[in-house]
C-alpha cells in the first residue's frame, strides 16, 4: 500500500467523518465510492465500518444524554430483522453487482434528500408501515454495504426534531449495528492485515475529523450541511456508475 493511497484514504476519512460529526450520518456512504477506488470494495467496506464504529462510539460517549431511547429501540428492532439478509447478500454477490446496486441506491436517496431539503416543499405524512419498511430496508442495506444510513435518516428526521437528539440517537444505532457486523467479520475471518493497516493509518485523520465535526455541530446549522451531504452523495453515486 503506497503512501499516496494512505494519505488519500485518510483525507476521505477526515472529510466524511467531519460531516458525520455534524449530522450523525453520512460517513460510510460518502467515503465508500472514493475508498473503493483506492483499495477495492472488499477492503473498503470492512475498513470503513470499523472506522465508523470508532466514530459512533465517540459521539455516543460525549452526547449520551441526548439519546432518545424509545426511537433507538424502534429503529434497532426493525433494522436487526434486515441486517442478516444484507450480510448474506454481501457474501454471495460479485463486486461489480454490489457497486451498481450501491450506486443506484445512493442516487435515489440523494435526489430525495435534495428535494426535501428546501423549506418550501411540504411533505405528506408517510404511512407508519412505510416508515417501518424503510427501517427494515435500511438494515438490509447496512448489512450489505455498511451504508443503510440514508434510509434510517428518512425515519429519524421525522421522529427526532432536535439536531442533538438526532445525531446522538443515530450514532447509538451505528454503534450497535457496526459492532454486530465487525463481530461477524471476526467470526468469518473476513479481516486481514491490509484492513488492519488501513484502519490504523486512518486513525489520526478520524480523530481530527471527529473533533472538528463535533465543534461545528454546536456552531453551525446542519440544514446547510444536509444539502452538501446529499449533493456529494449524488455525485458519488453517478461516478460509481461510469
Amino acid at each position: 500500500m503506497s503512501i499516496t493511497t494512505v494519505i488519500l484514504f485518510g483525507l476521505v476519512v477526515l472529510i466524511t467523518h467531519f460531516i458525520e460529526g455534524i449530522t450523525g450520518f453520512g460517513c460510510t456512504v460518502l467515503a465508500l465510492p472514493f475508498c473503493t477506488m483506492l483499495v477495492g470494495l472488499k477492503t473498503a467496506v470492512p475498513s470503513l465500518i470499523i472506522i465508523a464504529l470508532f466514530m459512533a462510539i465517540y459521539v455516543v460517549v460525549i452526547s449520551y444524554k441526548d439519546i432518545v431511547w424509545k426511537a433507538y429501540l424502534k429503529i434497532i428492532f426493525f433494522v436487526l430483522i434486515g441486517l442478516p439478509i444484507g450480510i448474506h447478500f454481501f457474501s454471495i454477490l460479485p463486486e461489480n453487482i454490489l457497486k451498481k446496486i450501491l450506486a443506484v441506491f445512493m442516487i435515489l436517496v440523494s435526489i430525495r434528500g435534495i428535494y426535501t431539503s428546501y423549506k418550501s416543499i411540504k411533505l405528506r405524512e408517510l404511512n407508519p408501515i412505510i416508515l417501518d419498511l424503510t427501517l427494515f430496508l435500511g438494515g438490509c442495506i447496512h448489512g450489505a454495504f455498511g451504508s443503510g444510513g440514508p434510509l434510517l435518516v428518512i425515519y429519524s428526521a421525522r421522529a427526532l426534531k432536535d439536531k442533538s437528539n438526532f445525531r446522538a440517537t443515530l450514532c447509538m444505532v451505528w454503534a450497535t449495528l457496526n459492532s454486530i457486523i465487525v463481530y461477524r467479520y471476526f467470526s468469518n475471518n473476513v479481516l486481514n492485515s491490509n484492513i488492519y493497516r488501513i484502519v490504523l493509518y486512518s486513525l489520526p485523520f478520524l480523530i481530527l475529523g471527529a473533533i472538528l465535526g463535533n465543534i461545528a455541530h454546536h456552531k453551525i446549522q446542519d440544514k446547510y450541511f444536509s444539502k452538501i451531504v446529499y449533493a456529494v452523495l449524488l455525485i458519488s453515486g453517478i461516478f460509481m456508475l461510469i
